[in-house]
Protein backbone atom coordinates (compact mmCIF):
# COMPACT_ATOMS: atom_id res chain seq x y z
CA UNK A 1 0.00 0.00 0.00
CA UNK A 2 1.37 3.44 -1.00
CA UNK A 3 0.85 6.26 1.76
CA UNK A 4 0.71 10.39 1.40
CA UNK A 5 3.04 10.89 3.48
CA UNK A 6 3.87 14.73 4.93
CA UNK A 7 7.52 15.33 3.24
CA UNK A 8 9.39 14.98 7.03
CA UNK A 9 7.27 12.01 7.57
CA UNK A 10 8.26 10.58 4.43
CA UNK A 11 12.25 11.10 4.96
CA UNK A 12 11.64 9.37 7.98
CA UNK A 13 10.25 6.27 6.51
CA UNK A 14 12.53 5.94 3.52
CA UNK A 15 15.41 6.65 6.66
CA UNK A 16 13.84 3.54 8.23
CA UNK A 17 14.00 1.63 4.58
CA UNK A 18 17.55 2.47 3.80
CA UNK A 19 18.25 0.46 6.91
CA UNK A 20 17.20 -3.11 5.26
CA UNK A 21 15.41 -3.74 8.46
CA UNK A 22 12.17 -3.14 7.09
CA UNK A 23 11.05 -4.31 3.59
CA UNK A 24 7.81 -1.66 3.12
CA UNK A 25 6.12 1.12 4.18
CA UNK A 26 3.57 -0.98 5.49
CA UNK A 27 6.67 -2.88 7.92
CA UNK A 28 7.73 0.60 9.01
CA UNK A 29 3.68 1.73 9.87
CA UNK A 30 3.63 -1.75 11.62
CA UNK A 31 6.39 -1.35 13.76
CA UNK A 32 5.76 2.45 14.79
CA UNK A 33 2.10 1.18 15.83
CA UNK A 34 3.36 -1.54 17.73
CA UNK A 35 5.96 1.09 19.49
CA UNK A 36 3.11 3.82 20.13
CA UNK A 37 1.14 0.77 21.40
CA UNK A 38 3.93 -0.46 23.74
CA UNK A 39 4.73 3.20 25.11
CA UNK A 40 0.66 3.93 25.41
CA UNK A 41 0.75 0.95 27.54
CA UNK A 42 3.21 1.70 29.73
CA UNK A 43 1.95 5.17 30.39
CA UNK A 44 -1.18 3.43 31.46
CA UNK A 45 0.64 1.45 34.01
CA UNK A 46 2.74 4.11 35.26
CA UNK A 47 -0.56 6.34 35.35
CA UNK A 48 -1.97 3.35 37.36
CA UNK A 49 0.74 3.30 39.70
CA UNK A 50 0.42 6.85 40.88
CA UNK A 51 -2.87 6.58 41.70
CA UNK A 52 -2.44 3.40 43.72
CA UNK A 53 0.74 5.56 45.57
CA UNK A 54 -1.47 8.31 46.04
CA UNK A 55 -4.65 6.33 47.31
CA UNK A 56 -2.08 4.76 50.35
CA UNK A 57 -0.19 2.04 48.46
CA UNK A 58 3.58 2.11 49.65
CA UNK A 59 4.19 0.20 46.63
CA UNK A 60 7.33 -2.15 46.42
CA UNK A 61 11.06 -1.12 48.24
CA UNK A 62 13.23 -0.16 45.94
CA UNK A 63 15.78 -3.44 45.56
CA UNK A 64 12.11 -5.43 45.21
CA UNK A 65 11.66 -3.67 42.90
CA UNK A 66 14.52 -3.42 40.54
CA UNK A 67 14.95 -7.52 41.04
CA UNK A 68 11.25 -8.08 39.93
CA UNK A 69 12.07 -6.30 36.69
CA UNK A 70 15.39 -8.17 36.47
CA UNK A 71 13.09 -11.29 36.81
CA UNK A 72 10.52 -9.77 33.86
CA UNK A 73 13.98 -9.26 31.75
CA UNK A 74 15.22 -12.64 32.05
CA UNK A 75 11.92 -14.28 31.46
CA UNK A 76 11.58 -12.21 28.38
CA UNK A 77 15.08 -13.46 27.01
CA UNK A 78 14.27 -16.60 27.68
CA UNK A 79 10.76 -16.53 25.10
Amino acid sequence: MTYQFPTDIDQQVKDRLSTGRYHSEDDVLRAALTALGEADADLAAIEAAIDEWKSGDEGLPVDEAFAEIRRGQQQSSQV
